[in-house]
């Protein structure tokens, strides 16, 4: 399985199998589908969340007003009651991030698993599930874009924090304090004090599956890493491939997808992605984003950098 496939480049494109893996259209079949459902629960509300945080405005105002006037109770309390539901919505996505991490762990099983001789069989004959793990990506990339330009969010956290704290110095009644307990306080503050929490969640998620897995080689998880990325990478420099694209932002999601599982891979590969043993071809990868539009993919260069 390791020597399978080395990273298609259009070199060797005459000995890959003819293989689109249909991000559009794929449907599951009856062996795919108890594990489809399950993770269609999860990413039918993934659209919700990005939704969400797209219109996350914070209580910067409010709170900017409590820190300048700290005797004035009245704005003390509007800040506290515009930070409180805030905060319910930021526990909403830290635990929507690890029904995702959940719903990682059954995709790479039934992509790594051993039915098939290789990870490209895994990926060609199981394409609704291989579609669902570069939807599960492409969300991951796009929440966490939205998360770093958006400073609210952890401002509106650690006030909440702050202030609940001097609220049980003082011994006074804290409602907002069942919305989170000191102890989820505590993960969710670390798991945005990530730059980008959401890969880091799968990234971690994807080293446990590995560690948890001993019975199963890495190579079956690097490897369909690998295959991803070479699959959209052929996808979008292949104008035959390309074309069948119907529609513009299949492009794109196809992009965010291949940036994706190269970060993941670099993180779960004993030498990562841009080692020169790595089965990732990184120049043809970077050189299919850089033939974007640039405004369309700095932030995926980014993210690789």
């Amino acid at each position: 399985m390791g020597n399978l496939l080395k990273v298609l480049t259009c070199t060797d494109l005459e000995q890959e199998p003819n293989f689109f893996l249909d991000f559009e259209n794929a449907q599951p079949t009856d062996t795919e589908r108890e594990v489809w459902e399950k993770v269609d629960l999860v990413l039918k509300d993934a659209r919700g969340i990005l939704d969400e945080l797209q219109a996350y405005k914070g209580a910067g105002q409010e709170i900017r007003e409590a820190i300048q006037n700290p005797n004035d109770e009245a704005l003390q309390k509007a800040a506290w009651v515009a930070v409180v539901p805030l905060v319910g919505k930021l526990k909403k996505f830290y635990q929507f991030s690890q029904r995702l991490e959940a719903a990682l762990h059954s995709l790479l099983g039934a992509l790594t698993s051993e039915t098939y001789d290789n990870p490209t069989q895994n990926l060609e004959r199981e394409q609704a599930l291989a579609k669902q793990f570069a939807e599960i990506l492409h969300f991951t990339l796009r929440f966490d874009e939205l998360k770093m330009t958006n400073p609210a969010i952890q401002n509106d956290f650690s006030y909440y924090r702050r202030t609940l704290s001097r609220m049980r110095i003082n011994n006074t009644p804290t409602e907002g304090e069942k919305e989170v307990n000191n102890e989820l306080a505590n993960r969710i503050s670390l798991f945005y004090a990530d730059a980008t929490p959401m890969l880091k969640t799968l990234s971690d998620g994807t080293t446990k599956f590995v560690s948890e897995n001993k019975n199963l080689p890495i190579e079956n998880t690097t490897d369909c890493l690998s295959t991803m990325a070479s699959v959209c990478k052929v996808m979008l420099e292949t104008p035959e491939y390309r074309s069948r694209f119907t529609s513009e932002e299949t492009v794109s999601f196809c992009l965010r997808v291949m940036v994706g599982v190269i970060i993941l891979y670099d993180y779960v590969h004993p030498v990562g992605a841009f080692s020169k043993s790595s089965k990732i071809d990184m120049k043809g990868c970077i050189k299919v984003l850089r033939d974007q539009p640039p405004n369309s993919v700095e932030g995926l260069l980014n993210a690789l950098r």
